[in-house]
């Protein structure tokens, strides 16, 4: 008789980025083409790793499923937070919020473990050369990308089981344009210590450790090249490669740990940090790997010859 007296909220209200008109029309835009530019800019990764004979090395395979998480990850929030800028009441049911909370930890995390597995494969690249090809078979990268989903959506369970056995009983605003574990909480009409600590411990926690470890390890390499550094181009390449993954962990770990890894009372940087981590972040992968990465700007130049130009002589 007692949980009935909780079903009381059955959607959530957002309160957006914005207030103001203007303001939102010209976030409307900026974030528009900023999903315009994420989609064909990381399918265009896909395609050209798929299709190109040249770009058969491990590190393709496992940048072409992290270009693929991206365009999910950022499929996850913007279309919606798009809409909304258009629509005075911003509401979302709770179903739907719990979808979207499920989707974002299970992407999330499933690219935080992949980004981990890059590592790995960077590892063995550089200090294992001669058995690269033997350690990072296509059979033993596909079930480092499995695994990587397996943790992710292990990880995305926990959140969802901890949030769904809360009482919502009062108010119902989000101060969001999206669903998140940390707002969600926030309005629970209980004590939420007990599942506020299990989620910075499985969020937070985990993110810091990853994030350490991550850069321990490029940094490790890094030492290693530069050993070695008179071996030439090579070298060169494989320190550029490095840096471009140094690059995307710092943006993928920092926001989630400002987030996650705190308790979760209300920041002024909140929506900030949010916004560049579901919507600015997937945006600088397609961009730092192209620009990083000669063989993929060669392959995407050849692609682009081959299927758009020769079509429209």
């Amino acid at each position: 008789m007692e949980s009935a007296n909780y079903t009381k909220v059955t959607e959530f209200v957002l309160t957006g980025l914005s207030q103001t008109r203007e303001v939102q029309l010209v976030l409307f835009v900026i974030f528009l083409s900023f999903y315009l530019f994420i989609l064909p800019g990381n399918i265009l990764i896909i395609c050209t790793i798929r299709l190109d004979p040249q770009l058969t090395s491990p590190m393709y395979f496992l940048l072409a499923n992290l270009a693929f998480l991206d365009i999910w990850y950022s499929s996850i929030t913007a279309p919606k937070m798009l809409v909304d800028f258009f629509v005075e009441r911003k509401r979302i049911s709770f179903g739907g919020c719990i979808a979207q909370l499920f989707f974002l930890h299970f992407v999330g995390a499933s690219e935080m473990f992949l980004l981990t597995v890059m590592a790995f494969d960077r590892y063995a690249a550089i200090c294992r050369p001669l058995h690269y090809a033997t350690i990072m078979n296509r059979r033993l990268c596909s079930i480092l990308v499995a695994l990587s989903w397996l943790g992710g959506f292990i990880h995305s369970i926990i959140q969802v089981a901890l949030i769904v056995r809360l009482p919502f009983c009062g108010p119902n605003e989000l101060d969001s344009y999206f669903c998140d574990i940390t707002q969600v909480v926030r309005i629970a009409c209980a004590n939420t210590f007990p599942e506020e600590l299990v989620m910075i411990f499985s969020s937070g926690l985990i993110s810091v450790v990853c994030f350490i470890a991550l850069l321990m390890s490029y940094a490790f390499l890094l030492a290693m090249l530069k050993k070695h550094s008179g071996s030439g181009e090579s070298t060169s390449r494989a320190m550029s490669t490095c840096y471009s993954h140094i690059t995307i962990v710092v943006f993928m770990f920092g926001p989630s740990i400002y987030i996650y890894a705190r308790p979760f009372d209300s920041f002024s940087l909140d929506k900030v940090v949010s916004v560049f981590h579901t919507v600015i972040f997937p945006l600088l992968n397609p961009i730092i790997y192209t620009l990083r990465n000669k063989e993929v700007k060669t392959a995407m130049r050849k692609l682009v010859n081959r299927y758009i130009l020769c079509k429209e002589k």
